[in-house]
């Protein structure tokens, strides 16, 4: 499969309109992550990469987290192929359910710091 890190215009568009629909969780979440509140790291929310959309993306650690809804029960497929898509560029990836999120926030945020930390201390900084 070849890796393309630019995405369509379409993408793009549909990133932008995304930003002002965020489900409950995906803003609990962003209210804890925005502004470099874990450990200094800058996460983007709805950032394009490639045909792919990720939930919240830290450039300085090709790190992704996406969360998902009940919907991605119906689209496994979908996620699969996004997922592979994504580990090939060598990026990485967090997955919380919506329920995850909103019922153990705590515990969802000390794996992604956990996560950070784990990648900053064992990765150059990626070169794109």
């Amino acid at each position: 499969m070849l890796y393309k890190k630019y995405s369509p215009r379409y993408v793009i568009e549909i990133a932008r309109k995304l930003r002002l629909e965020m489900t409950e969780a995906e803003t609990l979440i962003w209210s804890h992550i925005n502004n470099k509140q874990i450990d200094g790291f800058r996460f983007r929310n709805q950032h394009p990469i490639g045909r792919y959309i990720a939930d919240f993306y830290c450039h300085d650690l090709k790190l992704i987290i996406e969360i998902d809804g009940g919907i991605h029960n119906e689209c496994k497929e979908y996620d699969g192929n996004r997922d592979g898509y994504l580990q090939a560029g060598g990026y990485t990836i967090l997955l919380f359910t919506n329920n995850q999120v909103t019922s153990e926030i705590d515990s969802v945020l000390e794996t992604i710091r956990t996560k950070a930390r784990e990648i900053s201390i064992s990765s150059p900084p990626p070169g794109d």
